[in-house]
């Protein structure tokens, strides 16, 4: 077989932390013996710099042309004073929305090695914990009608929150079908004391359940959610939630793993097309500097292979990988901890290589 990748490295840390996502790309191509095309555009703030806007039409029609996206992260301040409309952050939105990527697959793993790392007490995170947050992309009050106007009161924004039943529907399908893979339970995440919306979102989430009798199904308000994350992370299996909410809580649920810079992101539609990315922001303070984390890019690129390249074997070695590479006491400085070895991001890259290599007899089988 042989697929077509997109590549977008984006700005700040995005081309550093996708250079590694792409060796383990190049790896899993020598590995399984299918061709892997990889073909970069540019995107977000390199994007306007070179052509004047966020997402040139080449990027975009790249994308289309491809099996999958491989992307970095995009924004800084040097574009901060553009116009909202304007600005880097738009192109991602932008792709969400031309690719009709309507759902977004963040898991959420705490690594035996990576306890030491998390915010949590140690009682509370010593047997670790691993979450699916499937987050509706497409919806919602990120793109709902919003503006501003003068009052005799001030200026007045507003941005409006709405979702359709088919929205819904489709969201709630992707989730269900993912507890059926994992262990089996759902919490549908909401604020249906306050929200007309998050009421809808509840009923119709209730009827999708009577198609998965064997899913363990129950609700639960937004608020009550973000505490419970704190509290016992491990109760949690598949968390379905709406664009804001789930933007926010699957922020809460990177930081309780030990770092952002460790968690993937799948964004995918009706297809095996999908959209892979760390959940990380550019963070320009440390661009350049060899200082960070790649894990989440690496990660996405597993995401990549399982569900857009149908490559489960090679997903799994990427991932028991990372856990061998965490184990040998490796660590870039987001998540450094007393007796670890601290490395940069090529070095971090390289040993997720050299642990690949090590186990590819054993663990991949050539087609």
């Amino acid at each position: 077989m042989t697929y077509k990748i997109a590549v977008l490295p984006g700005d700040g840390v995005g081309p550093e932390v996708v250079a590694q996502a792409v060796k383990v790309l190049r790896w899993a191509e020598k590995a399984t013996g299918h061709r892997i095309i990889l073909t970069e555009y540019d995107a977000g703030g390199a994007a306007i710099d070179r052509s004047g806007t966020y997402l040139p039409e080449k990027t975009l029609s790249g994308c289309i042309e491809s099996d999958c996206v491989l992307f970095g992260s995009v924004g800084g301040p040097k574009w901060d004073m553009l116009p909202g409309g304007q600005r880097p952050e738009q192109a991602v939105l932008k792709l969400r929305k031309e690719l009709k990527l309507y759902a977004n697959l963040r898991p959420a793993r705490l690594y035996p090695e990576m306890a030491g790392s998390s915010p949590l007490r140690q009682e509370i995170v010593e047997n670790g914990f691993d979450l699916l947050i499937v987050r509706e992309l497409t919806g919602g009050i990120y793109f709902g009608e919003k503006g501003s106007e003068q009052t005799a009161e001030g200026v007045r924004a507003y941005d409006v929150e709405q979702y359709s039943e088919a929205e819904i529907r489709r969201i709630a399908r992707v989730a269900f079908e993912a507890a059926v893979g994992r262990r089996g339970t759902l919490t549908s995440v909401d604020k249906a004391n306050v929200l007309e919306t998050s009421r809808l979102f509840r009923r119709i989430v209730d009827c999708v359940a009577e198609e998965y009798p064997q899913i363990a199904v129950k609700h639960m308000y937004v608020d009550n959610a973000a505490m419970q994350l704190v509290r016992n992370p491990g109760q949690f299996d598949v968390i379905l939630t709406s664009n804001l909410f789930g933007d926010i809580l699957s922020d809460e649920a990177s930081v309780l793993t030990g770092s952002i810079g460790m968690l993937p992101s799948a964004s995918m539609g009706g297809s095996a097309f999908g959209l892979y990315e760390p959940i990380h922001g550019s963070a320009p303070d440390i661009a350049g500097q060899d200082a960070a984390n790649p894990l989440g890019s690496i990660l996405s690129a597993a995401m990549l292979l399982r569900f857009s390249l149908s490559m489960d074997e090679a997903a799994e070695a990427v991932e028991e990988a990372v856990r061998q590479v965490l184990a040998l006491g490796w660590r870039t400085a987001d998540m450094m901890q007393p007796g670890a070895d601290r490395i940069g991001t090529q070095e971090m890259g390289e040993q997720v290589i050299r642990a690949l290599n090590k186990m590819i007899r054993r663990t991949v089988s050539r087609p």
